[in-house]
């Protein structure tokens, strides 16, 4: 495993929020920053199914357009068969109308203008697969409310724009493979965004958002989720449910600690931490509260194997059972619910660095070793750990 102390590349708000701070992550940037060809047209037939990347091309880019004119996109029969428009770093005030005629396009390129609204012109695309509008004016009211009907969109960058939040429109779009939102004005991350079930690459640094929801974990190909840059205190232990994750950019957030199970990200090959707290100061002060009398009760009923059936009890108690949680200490076989004690153990890394990892224990007890020969144990797991995770990961980026 390489730790690096060198600043990478991430997203800060002002700068180009597609630079992406993981290396392993610049696969995906290739898909997202589509090559700009400077011939007028690819070899290649429409209809053919060939991927965006082939076809006739047309650029028109930096040439200060602030209209589209059918004429500039040629005769007819050309584009008919256009694939690929690039029309990036002009002064385009909203998506020319000679847009919306182009059926076979696969690729459009309207970054660096002054776009307010994508309006219904985009819907006239029914074969695009890529839509790059990064650095514009759009917010959450300036896609059109049955963008869904965009069914081949696999890559959408709208990076550098103003959005607030993630419009209802855009989680729509059931087939996404790559999102980015880097450098926008995105206060938190709904709860819906678990219905976008292909994403693999997701970009959100650069923003103002607080907290991760746990629905982020439904995403079961999530494989490059990009965070630096916001004001994250914490992350959910689902997270380490997303098993396809192999990079994890937190740099520049607010985090004091990670979840202990965020060792059983197997394929997590590069975890990025550098300028959060955990690396110079830890949490010391935990406070347990104490359990309810609905938490006594149902810890005795799953601690003591009580059995129940579905008859039994009213629907919210029999969902508040299954909600149990196992203490992780080896010599308690206890559960807990919503009341649980906080503990902090640290795992080294390389030798150098030591990650702050949070257990959740059923009781103060718990926190405290019961006899040497559990010390022993408990500190052995932690190395193990440490060292299973240590061989998995390439990167850790925390200096």
């Amino acid at each position: 495993m390489e730790v690096r102390g060198t600043e990478t590349p991430g997203g800060e708000p002002g700068q180009d929020p597609d630079e992406t701070p993981a290396e392993g992550a610049q696969e995906w940037a290739g898909v997202m920053e589509e090559e700009t060809p400077r011939t007028s047209e690819d070899p290649g037939a429409p209809g053919d199914g060939s991927e965006s990347s082939e076809g006739p091309a047309l650029d028109l880019s930096r040439l200060g357009l602030h209209s589209l004119s059918p004429e500039l996109l040629g005769p007819a029969e050309r584009r008919k068969a256009l694939r690929r428009l690039l029309l990036p770093y002009n002064r385009l005030p909203a998506l020319p109308q000679a847009v919306g005629g182009l059926r076979e396009l696969r690729l459009l390129d309207v970054s660096g203008n002054a776009l307010a609204e994508l309006g219904p012109e985009l819907l006239g695309l029914p074969q695009l697969r890529t839509l790059l509008a990064k650095n514009n004016r759009l917010h959450e009211d300036s896609l059109p409310k049955e963008l869904g009907l965009l069914r081949r969109l696999e890559v959408l960058n709208l990076s550098g724009n103003r959005f607030t939040c993630i419009p209802g429109a855009l989680l729509q779009l059931k087939g996404l493979r790559s999102l980015s939102l880097g450098g926008n004005r995105l206060k938190s991350i709904p709860a819906e965004i678990e219905g976008l079930g292909s994403l693999e690459f997701l970009y959100l640094g650069g923003n103002f958002i607080s907290s991760i929801p746990p629905e982020l974990a439904n995403l079961s190909h999530l494989s490059y989720l990009v965070l630096c840059d916001n004001k994250i205190q914490s992350v959910p232990p689902q997270l380490a449910q997303v098993h396809s994750l192999r990079s994890l950019s937190l740099h520049n957030n607010l985090l004091t600690y990670l979840p202990r199970e965020i060792l059983s990200l197997v394929h997590l090959q590069e975890l990025s931490l550098r300028g959060n707290p955990l690396v110079v100061r830890f949490v010391r002060d935990l406070i347990y509260a104490p359990p309810s009398l609905l938490e006594l009760a149902g810890r005795t009923i799953k601690s003591r194997n009580i059995s129940y059936a579905p008859h039994d009890l009213p629907d919210n108690l029999l969902h508040y059972l299954n909600l149990a949680s196992k203490c992780p200490n080896p010599k308690c076989a206890g559960v807990y619910f919503d009341s649980c004690v906080r503990q902090i153990k640290f795992v080294d890394f390389c030798g150098k660095y030591r990650l702050p990892l949070m257990h959740y224990l059923c009781s103060p007890e718990c926190s405290s070793p019961c006899s040497s020969s559990y010390t022993s144990q408990s500190e052995s797991d932690s190395e193990d750990e440490a060292s299973a995770a240590a061989r998995r990961m390439q990167k850790v980026l925390l200096g």
